[in-house]
């Protein structure tokens, strides 16, 4: 009975995430058509550069929260939102090209990285001009609350990114300082998407920060699962290269949480692989994280913020996004469970 009843919940799961994909569609795809015009205001000379990188789109996550964040019945594309979703996007574009310099990475969405295919130097310059492309585009609004809020949002993800720069291959990285870096680098962007999205369709304040709270929550989510994928994913299903956050001496919460099971040798082993950026021992950390319970404690953090994300938009069930972005939120619940699958 038990077995049928878990049978039930996955097929009921998987078709509310189907009915999702459907409806987020067409707005999904105004936005494509809007990258498309925006790619052609750049320079002539780079124009081919910014279309290779607008081309690996992605599952465009943060763009999907602009749209729930203001979801209405029914639900008409709005152009406000298209514009709003093409600068977080941007935004986020622009990270994706300074973070596969950073890493060194090779493949991204299934293609060849920017970085690779146009080297560092120019690719560093690429990803400035996606980002002022972004902040150009933030201000064609009415008001300049979203140009502020953009604003800020792209700092906080910087200064994210510089951290955990500075920190790579650091042997005192705190939880608390992890959890700081995921909030900056990550989880200010899905939340700014969805606090910009129900700004523009007109609800309530208290509405606009507890949907500005579930989308925190979700994107501190969406990257411990990012981080556990790098140790436990497959190249060809992720569709990235994996296994560069050992490679460029990243501390993420696997390896945090290894480092403080291991004996005095072994940490000091791992702290070597983090500080030479070995690839060599991915297989060997992986089976050791199995064996001390550390997936399984990495699980229970996504888990965790999953969860708060529901509880921050318990008290609005009757309202027209809440319903969508929980669906979000069981996607990545999903994707947890089947990691290991």
């Amino acid at each position: 009975m038990l077995a049928s009843s878990k049978v039930d919940q996955r097929e009921t799961r998987e078709r509310d995430l189907t009915t999702l994909k459907s409806l987020l569609e067409p707005h999904l795809l105004a936005l494509e058509r809007h990258l498309d015009e925006e790619a052609e205001q750049f320079e002539p000379e780079i124009r081919e550069l910014t279309k290779y990188c607008m081309a690996a789109g992605g599952k465009r996550i943060r763009a999907s929260l602009v749209f729930l964040g203001g979801w209405q019945d029914p639900p008409a594309v709005r152009e406000d939102l298209v514009r709003l979703a093409a600068v977080v996007e941007l935004v986020h574009l622009a990270t994706l090209v300074h973070d596969d310099i950073l890493d060194s990475a090779s493949t991204r969405h299934s293609r060849t990285t920017a970085a690779r295919k146009f080297g560092p130097s120019t690719t560093v310059l690429l990803g400035d001009a996606l980002f002022a492309q972004a902040v150009n585009l933030s201000t064609r609004f009415p008001d300049a609350e979203v140009c502020r809020q953009i604003s800020i949002a792209t700092r906080r993800v910087c200064a994210g990114e510089i951290t955990q720069t500075l920190r790579r291959g650091s042997g005192n990285l705190s939880l608390k300082d992890y959890y700081r870096i995921v909030d900056l680098k990550t989880a200010e962007l899905f939340s700014v998407s969805c606090r910009l999205g129900a700004y523009l369709a007109g609800f309530e304040s208290d509405y606009v920060s507890a949907v500005a709270d579930f989308g925190r929550r979700l994107g501190v989510a969406y990257q411990i699962y990012d981080d556990l994928v790098d140790f436990f994913g497959q190249e060809e299903d992720v569709g990235k290269t994996l296994g560069t956050d050992l490679q460029s001496g990243k501390r993420t919460l696997p390896i945090i949480l290894l480092m403080n099971k291991l004996s005095d040798d072994l940490r000091a082993r791992l702290q070597e692989d983090l500080r030479s950026g070995s690839q060599a021992e991915i297989a060997q950390h992986a089976a050791e994280m199995m064996k001390l319970g550390v997936y399984d404690e990495v699980v229970a953090a996504v888990l965790a913020e999953t969860s708060a994300a529901e509880e921050a938009l318990a008290r609005y069930a009757h309202l027209a996004p809440t319903r969508p972005l929980l669906q979000l939120n069981e996607r990545l619940k999903a994707q947890v469970y089947n990691l290991r699958q």
